[in-house]
């Protein structure tokens, strides 16, 4: 089975419709992951199959539990969850924040490449970062654990209507329990993602404004 085939069949699994045009520029940035990965090793991962899974539709799965206009994408790293969220939403604004000066480049490097124009890469830390409008979901896939994250980045949620989501594997019993007391768990969703048997979680938290 080819990459494109299994990448069609994951996200018909997921639920979520994304165009063929669309899935063709997933590919295009798979593609680019694996080539600048020989260099500057954005990601400890190395197989196509398994970066498919593991990073394109592991970013996937989240679609149909996330909306808003605007998505913040905390330690987003290679561009993950937030470049296959916005290929997949390109009427959304996506702000990838990386402090790696080297991921950071080839941020926007994908950003170029791939012509997207829904993306603002902010190469610095989350803590520094401020935006006016603030976003409807920040959301963490290996940032950190909980409560690092909600302190570090809470203040980027949109007054009255932000989001945190963290994508998580097992149950996070532990840190949940080390929440500070000004964020509640609005939600902990399980989430399938096609082709990984391992669990995972995906844990949505307000800002008690």
């Amino acid at each position: 089975m080819t990459l494109a085939s299994r990448l069609a069949d994951g996200i018909a699994a997921i639920g979520f419709p994304v165009p063929r045009e669309t899935q063709a520029l997933l590919l295009h940035y798979l593609a680019l992951i694996q080539k600048w990965n020989q260099v500057h090793n954005l990601t400890a991962l190395r197989e196509a199959e398994t970066m498919l899974v593991r990073h394109l539709l592991d970013s996937l799965a989240i679609l149909p539990y996330i909306d808003g206009e605007r998505i913040a994408d905390i330690g987003s790293g290679a561009g993950l969850p937030g470049i296959p969220l916005a290929l997949a939403h390109p009427e959304w604004h996506v702000a990838l924040v990386e402090s790696n000066h080297k991921k950071a480049i080839f941020l926007q490097q994908a950003r170029i490449e791939l012509s997207i124009k829904n993306v603002e890469v902010v190469a610095g830390r989350v803590e520094n970062f401020r935006s006016d409008e603030g976003f409807d979901v920040v959301v963490s896939r290996a940032f950190s654990d909980l409560a690092d994250f909600v302190n570090l980045a809470g203040h980027l949620c949109k007054q009255g209507g932000g989001r945190l989501v963290a994508m998580k594997g097992v149950y996070p019993h532990e840190e949940l329990s080390q929440l500070p007391p000004q964020f509640t768990v609005n939600n902990i969703l399980p989430i399938t993602v096609p082709g990984l048997t391992a669990e995972r979680h995906l844990v949505v938290i307000k800002r008690s404004d």
